[in-house]
């Protein structure tokens, strides 16, 4: 449609939907959560950090050791340092992926399509299936929507089809030794020890991103500790290998910014002719307005 956009307008009370409406709103969640995760992992993308080649094992280890004094203030253990930095070495893998995102050598038509296919909706659906129940506890408890929740499952790992193979610890201490991003993720792998220390997984299994973001659902660590739950009941917040930990931290996280309870994220809409399609996003405006310039839902509601 040449003259359709996605405006952002007050919402009224969105009625609860019915599985049967299950499948569309799925596909519109995930598509939602996609283009927010575009949005999100523009913040990583900066200016190129030179460094010529390898540095020295020694240099790497130097700046680990310097990282001690830090930790030990924020709580850390030694024995939780040594053994989160057991073998570890930067990663230049990891700096290559700085500069090439697949939500950047992509088409965003291509990359949702890819993202919001067919078989992840029926993924979905089985998923609903199994967690129901968990789902609707969560709903109640945080009001955060259930199938917002599944999308951002859906959109982050494929419902926990892949979390990540990379180790935490090494992607953040490569990110920090490079400077990359100056100290944000220096304090994001401080804050991975300090998740370290109070046991809610051990080294090797906290793997996520290439750039830290850890579980079934991507926490970076500043956030896990923020919000993570333990929902299941078993002393640890286990974002990692407990569906319902992750999923209840996922609602935690939304409640605490913003979301609010049985309104939904935004409308299509229609504009007339004459109202500019480029128009400046950050533009609000009540219903009111924007029905008097014309604007239509595009379902015609």
């Amino acid at each position: 449609m040449a003259h359709a956009r996605t405006v952002r307008i007050t919402a009224k009370p969105m009625p609860p939907i019915g599985d049967d409406l299950f499948r569309p709103a799925l596909e519109r969640l995930l598509r939602f959560v996609g283009i927010i995760a575009l949005a999100g992992v523009c913040a990583f993308v900066l200016p190129r950090t030179s460094h010529a080649g390898e540095p020295a094992d020694a240099k790497f280890q130097s700046f680990v050791a310097s990282l001690w004094p830090d930790a030990q203030r924020h709580g850390v253990s030694q024995s939780t340092f040594r053994a989160a930095f057991a073998g570890v070495t930067p990663d230049p893998a990891i700096m290559a992926r700085t500069h090439k995102q697949a939500e950047f050598v992509k088409p965003i038509g291509d990359y949702l399509t890819s993202a919001v296919s067919q078989k992840r909706i029926e993924k979905g659906l089985s998923k609903l299936h199994d967690y129901e129940a968990i789902l609707e506890r969560i709903e109640r408890k945080w009001g955060v929507d259930r199938y917002v929740v599944l999308g951002v499952w859906g959109m982050e790992t494929n419902f926990g089809g892949y979390t990540g193979d990379t180790s935490t610890v090494r992607a953040l201490a490569t990110l920090a030794y490079y400077k990359y991003r100056g100290t944000y993720f220096r304090t994001e792998l401080i804050t991975a020890l300090k998740i370290l220390e109070e046991g809610h997984v051990k080294p090797a299994q906290m793997q996520g991103s290439w750039a830290g973001a850890m579980g079934q659902t991507q926490f970076m660590p500043s956030s896990f500790m923020r919000f993570a739950v333990d929902y299941d009941g078993d002393g640890r917040k286990d974002i990692w290998n407990s569906v319902p930990d992750a999923l209840a931290s996922t609602a935690n996280y939304l409640a605490h910014h913003g979301w609010t309870r049985d309104w939904i994220w935004g409308y299509e809409a229609i504009l007339p002719r004459g109202l500019a399609a480029n128009s400046d996003p950050a533009t609000y405006h009540s219903v009111a307005s924007w029905a008097a310039s014309g604007v239509r839902r595009a379902d015609g509601g």
